[in-house]
């Protein structure tokens, strides 16, 4: 009798067991409800600013050897957070950079003064500053190009 009973109880439970389980699932995997599912995808999106140059290269055309040169860039944060800039690289000693130090917020401007001077070179220059921010990608690339001629050139 006492092996009767644990009979029926060991049926009873996986009968249970097997109950459980839906037809088609796989044990150990997440659904694909996850995956397909749009607003899951959004929900997990995280704010981030964007750079956006109005232009990333300026030709300063034929200037005196010796001539220091400057332009500004413009950009805007079109992202949706606070623009941070950390720092402006350059490709050579002859040129700088003055950058805001402070957050930009999304939808505002800010500039970025760039200086060539020419002294000691000859012919057609490029020279570029990465402009390193809290972005992705976290690097932008800017150009200024001159073609430096001598005295006797003009």
């Amino acid at each position: 009798m006492k092996t009767l009973h644990t009979l029926i109880i060991g049926i009873g439970m996986a009968a249970l067991l097997g109950a459980c389980s839906q037809p088609g699932e796989h044990h150990g995997q997440l659904s694909g409800d996850l995956i397909t599912n749009p607003k899951s995808a959004t929900e997990t999106q995280v704010a981030h600013p964007v750079l956006q140059f109005d232009k990333t290269e300026y030709d300063f055309g034929k200037i005196l050897q010796g001539e220091v040169v400057t332009y500004t860039f413009h950009f805007t944060n079109v992202g949706d957070a606070p623009l941070i800039i950390s720092g402006v690289e350059k490709s050579c000693g002859c040129t700088a950079s003055d950058f805001p130090r402070n957050p930009i917020a999304p939808g505002m401007t800010g500039d970025i003064k760039v200086s060539y001077d020419s002294k000691g070179h000859h012919g057609i220059q490029t020279k570029t500053l990465t402009v390193n921010a809290n972005t992705n990608p976290a690097s932008h690339t800017l150009r200024v190009k001159a073609e430096v001629r001598t005295p006797d050139q003009f």
